[in-house]
């Protein structure tokens, strides 16, 4: 048998042999049920039946659960990246690039339509429960990451000037609250889309002075003990170095009361459980909530705040607690606009629309 027909049965069987070893690994493998890096449930095998197998579900739904389930799967994920940004000079993947030690996720072009849709659910809120009322309207743009690194690593981003333009113009009856110039890339979490707290004092008494309500921002910070792999760190499953997650926290703070609607029960404005679970930034008045309510009797104003919100508004609310003596945040990707009326009264109220950049540019989760 000469060489070359012996290398060529060895790879072969090498190749078989791979093959095999995975079919077996996965058949006797136990189902994950969630992918921690990803933050989302894993397919779960298909049931047949000649309904499915016959339409080409079945096979469809099975493809997908291989995929999920395959035997070291966030390993191969890893290595393809890496391979693709490192080897092959990719610049991104999965739609995720890294740009001076920050992860970012590719927001572009405008999408008109959806922009068009979040202005009329702003103008819906303030049509039903607002207009000639007792209360004042503002509105402001959360700029994404993309806004102060994208243009300079040579990655596309949205005209920004023309973005606020489409949700300030329309919404005429709101003022504008201009924040861009206050925050800069690394007031972002690198390995996540969020802000940090500890860097947006700030943009809350910006927000506070120009809704004409008294603002000290004297704080304590808190580092955790936690290392925070955030939501890019699994779409684009990087090795990435994990950001430090902090709080901050005053008297008033402490001392304010904090009411779910959706549980009927009272909950911390930062909460330890969360902040050691998938996504440290929950702890921050226990993630995405429809409607959360707090209450501070001892705060610098008899105002109340009403604020329409998205993830972001999680971690600046509490930064108004002492401002205000009752924060309201509802967030209509969980709640019907429609039912708003059922659980807020608008009377002599501050009402703040803040909305981050990417919600206003997929906004199809607003109702």
């Amino acid at each position: 048998m000469n060489t070359t027909k012996l290398k060529n049965i060895l790879v072969c069987v090498l190749f078989c042999g791979f093959i095999a070893l995975f079919l077996i690994w996965g058949i006797v493998l136990k189902d994950g049920e969630m992918s921690m890096s990803e933050r989302r449930k894993l397919a779960q095998m298909p049931k047949p039946s000649l309904e499915n197998v016959a339409n080409g579900e079945f096979m469809s739904s099975f493809e997908t659960y291989s995929v999920d389930q395959f035997p070291m799967r966030d390993s191969f994920r890893e290595l393809k990246a890496i391979t693709s940004f490192y080897v092959l000079g990719q610049k991104d993947n999965n739609g995720v690039y890294l740009k001076n030690g920050q992860a970012s996720r590719l927001e572009y072009p405008i999408n008109y339509e959806s922009v068009d849709y979040a202005v009329s659910r702003i103008q819906n809120i303030y049509n039903t429960y607002l207009k000639d009322k007792d209360v004042k309207t503002y509105i402001c743009v959360v700029p994404d990451k993309n806004f102060y690194i994208a243009k300079s690593g040579g990655y596309p981003s949205v005209d920004y000037e023309q973005f606020r333009s489409l949700i300030l113009d329309p919404n005429d009856f709101a003022v504008g609250i201009d924040i861009f110039d206050l925050l800069e890339a690394d007031d972002y979490f690198a390995t996540d889309i969020h802000w940090r707290e500890e860097k947006i004092v700030d943009v809350a008494k910006r927000l506070a002075e120009s809704m004409d309500t008294p603002f000290v921002g004297d704080f304590e910070e808190v580092t955790l003990d936690v290392p925070f792999w955030g939501v890019y760190s699994g779409q684009s499953a990087l090795p990435l170095k994990p950001d430090e997650i902090k709080y901050l926290t005053n008297e008033a703070i402490e001392s304010a009361h904090a009411f779910d609607y959706e549980t009927g029960y009272d909950i911390p404005v930062y909460s330890m459980e969360l902040a050691n679970g998938k996504d440290p930034y929950e702890m921050y008045l226990c993630g995405s909530k429809s409607l959360i309510t707090i209450e501070n009797p001892n705060a610098l104003s008899d105002k109340e705040l009403v604020i329409f919100r998205d993830s972001f508004g999680s971690s600046i609310a509490p930064l108004l607690i002492e401002s205000y003596k009752k924060i309201t945040l509802v967030d209509i990707r969980y709640l019907q606009s429609s039912f708003v009326g059922n659980f807020v009264e608008f009377d002599n109220q501050d009402v703040l629309f803040l909305y981050s950049v990417p919600v206003l540019n997929n906004s199809n989760t607003m109702k």
